[in-house]
């Protein structure tokens, strides 16, 4: 059986904040550090490579976390997703794994690590050689106190990098700690109200909004502050929402600008997303212009 090292520590879902260094621990140590598996760890094997047998390791491709679609996570709610990959070797797969982990080096800098739920991945072979691997990772947002120390998960938003792994019949390894990346972002929302209603053509519409994004530390959504805002409208009897106006989130994270009342239709917000939080459009709010 695969030894999984940080597994043992966490109990139910493996969450997010749970698998990060406590402040406190890292500023005494002066490094920020998790404990992961090594590749022969990973299978149990008593190393990463077979002393006989195989002469090749096993080959990797197609390594797919959540689809290909950014992780977003919101304050509270935990998150489970697919991982996978195809392998193939001349003798055939046994096992695979997959993980996502985020730090600057795998000796002594990981401070997020998010390990699959199974012990063995689901192999179905394709063919002889070839198998599709897929396994699973929860992920649950948040403070999760330990009685160690308070534990931050909003720095972990952004790029994480993916291992993966293969274990052929014949007790071959193949392990790569930085197979690809894939991001892990804030839950982002975004509002908007355009007033008066109905107004006259011609007189000053306000759009006034909010740019929120999911606080991992306290559970609740703050302003997202200084960032650009696209105001967009779309005509009544349109599809397609144009930009009139980009202006910047405030020290609040609050919107407001004004346009002048043309014809009816639709105001809304619409914010490009950074590398830790997603792209959000507000829901587009109606104006009666007369």
């Amino acid at each position: 059986m695969r030894i999984r090292a940080t597994v043992a520590a966490v109990s139910g879902a493996l969450a997010l904040s749970a698998l990060v260094v406590p402040a406190a621990q890292a500023d005494s140590q002066g490094a920020k550090s998790l404990d992961r598996p090594s590749a022969a760890e990973r299978f149990g094997t008593s190393s990463a490579r077979s002393a006989v047998g195989a002469t090749a390791a096993p080959t990797v491709s197609n390594v797919t976390v959540n689809a290909g679609k950014d992780i977003v996570l919101g304050t509270t709610v935990a998150k489970t997703i697919a991982v996978s990959l195809t392998a193939s070797h001349a003798s055939g797969i046994e096992d695979a794994y997959i993980d996502l982990w985020h730090g600057t080096n795998v000796e002594d800098g990981v401070d997020g690590y998010l390990p699959p739920n199974e012990e063995v991945a689901t192999c179905t072979a394709t063919t002889a050689t070839t198998s599709k691997c897929k396994l699973t990772i929860t992920i649950t947002p948040g403070l999760h106190g330990d009685g160690v120390g308070e534990l931050f998960a909003n720095p972990l938003a952004g790029t994480w990098h993916v291992t993966a792994a293969v274990l052929s019949k014949d007790g071959e390894v193949y392990s790569n700690d930085f197979y690809k990346t894939h991001k892990v972002q804030r839950l982002s929302k975004l509002v908007v109200n355009a007033a008066p209603e109905p107004v006259k053509k011609g007189k000053t519409i306000t759009a006034t909004g909010k740019l929120s994004r999911a606080n991992w530390e306290d559970g609740k959504y703050h302003g997202y502050t200084g960032q650009p805002v696209k105001l967009q409208f779309r005509k009544k009897n349109s599809n397609t929402y144009t930009t009139v106006k980009t202006i910047k989130t405030n020290s609040t994270g609050n919107l407001s600008t004004t346009v002048k009342a043309a014809e009816d239709g639709f105001f809304r917000y619409s914010f490009a997303g950074t590398s830790t939080t997603p792209a959000v459009n507000a829901a587009g709010d109606f104006v009666d212009v007369r």
